[in-house]
């Protein structure tokens, strides 16, 4: 890996949309000002341009919930395979030794590995520390967040459980951090927990961001969630909410209508949950992935991110949001183009984000994959790839690959013995 100061990008190129479309797309500074059909006359906006000939194009991803200050802590943990409990024990043992400098070094390598493969805004969570330093974890990634300023949006949410008290929260609030979060499905009194948290954020005029229902058939916070925020007009999110995976239609629809009128938005997070939820099950092992389809032909604005990235919670994860995309697709039974649209487009509806994409005045976050479709970017989610934020480009990653000719079929005969021509020398 390299580096080099972002470069203004003014024109792209031979460029293919998701549709299918060849284009050409001309920025003016974090703004796509243009999109015609490749080999039309752009507007003259100067710079540098881009030839993204065998490229698909759509709006960079943006990854709506992560936890850096947590990733890439596996190999130290070395946690136990299981469920939910098991891996916050493990993570809270660990959190106890918590360094500042190694918390960010993690954290920015994971940062950058999601910019590389296309992801140019980010929410995470930290954690607000019991028994060790409490803002550990937020002086790390408020210092990451100024470190990529320029390279990539990040949000902070301040994690803590029903045992950490307001002062630590304002705390945090007062070191940078942008809403207040929690997990109140997990407290003993999860409506109290989750009216404190809702009442924290109001108090401070911050949104608020909330692990809800995370488990299958656990507690029931989702729907007072959304009596507490209607009529708010802060940002309001729901992670997780896979118990919603498992209620009949008819609760659903109820609850959906109640999540669209209070304008939650939903984050289903596919990979983290599949490896946590189910492992109790009897028989039949259930996805445990919020039905954002169902949810959002409903009305709900909806969208899906990694979480969390080798750490006790889940032992695997690419820093991609393409990787989230297909785990939709096979299951989540979202088509392709649905799939990419709720990593990109309606992760940054969700996160209160501008429209990005290459559409004619959205920003200019832009990714591109080596692909001949959207299918196929999403199907094999090739690490070559280009990215923008705000119009400049700031990764480019080429691949490179040799394959070695086969051996000849046994029975091939024999090459012929070229004839040795006298030279007369």
């Amino acid at each position: 890996m390299s580096a080099a100061p972002p470069v203004s990008i003014t024109a792209i190129r031979n460029a293919r949309l998701a549709s299918g479309a060849l284009v050409d797309i001309a920025i003016d500074g974090e703004t796509v000002v243009a999109v015609v059909p490749a080999g039309s006359p752009l507007p003259d906006t100067g710079g540098d341009g881009l030839d993204l000939d065998g490229y698909v194009v759509t709006a960079a991803g943006a990854e709506p919930h992560a936890h850096l200050d947590k990733s890439q802590s596996w190999d130290a943990i070395q946690p136990p395979f299981g469920n939910l409990e098991r891996a916050i024990e493990s993570w809270h043992a660990f959190a106890m030794t918590l360094d500042e400098d190694d918390t960010l070094d993690r954290a920015r390598s994971t940062a950058l590995r999601m910019l590389a493969s296309g992801i140019t805004a980010v929410r995470t969570h930290v954690d607000l520390l019991r028994g060790a330093d409490a803002l550990t974890g937020v002086r790390a990634l408020v210092r990451l967040r100024e470190e990529l300023a320029g390279l990539m949006d990040i949000e902070l949410v301040a994690l803590g459980g029903p045992t950490v008290p307001d002062a630590v929260f304002d705390a945090a609030l007062d070191a940078g951090i942008d809403l207040v979060g929690g997990a109140p499905h997990l407290a003993d009194d999860p409506i109290a927990d989750l009216e404190r948290l809702v009442a924290l954020a109001q108090r401070r005029d911050v949104g608020i961001d909330l692990h809800t229902d995370e488990s299958l058939a656990g507690a029931d916070t989702l729907a007072a969630y959304a009596r507490a925020v209607t009529g708010w007009h802060r940002p309001r999110t729901a992670g997780h909410c896979v118990r919603l995976s498992m209620m009949p239609t008819e609760d659903l629809v109820a609850l959906a209508a109640d999540v669209r009128d209070a304008d939650i938005g939903i984050i289903a997070l596919p990979i983290t949950n599949l490896y946590l939820q189910g492992w109790d099950a009897d028989h039949a092992v259930p996805r445990g992935i919020a039905p954002i389809g169902r949810l959002k032909a409903a009305g709900v604005r909806v969208a899906a991110g990694a979480d969390n990235v080798r750490d006790p919670f889940n032992p695997v994860g690419r820093c991609d949001h393409l990787e989230t995309a297909s785990l939709l697709v096979a299951a989540g039974h979202l088509a392709p183009h649905e799939a990419v649209d709720a990593v990109t487009t309606g992760a940054r509806d969700v996160l209160g984000l501008p429209l990005a994409g290459p559409v004619p005045g959205a920003r200019a976050d832009l990714v591109a994959v080596r692909a001949d479709s959207l299918g196929e970017a999403v199907a094999f989610a090739s690490a070559d790839r280009v990215v923008l934020h705000r119009g400049r480009l700031v990764s480019r990653t080429t691949v490179s690959t040799r394959i070695a000719a086969p051996a000849p079929p046994a029975d091939a005969p024999a090459p012929a013995i070229p004839t040795l021509v006298p030279t007369g020398k």
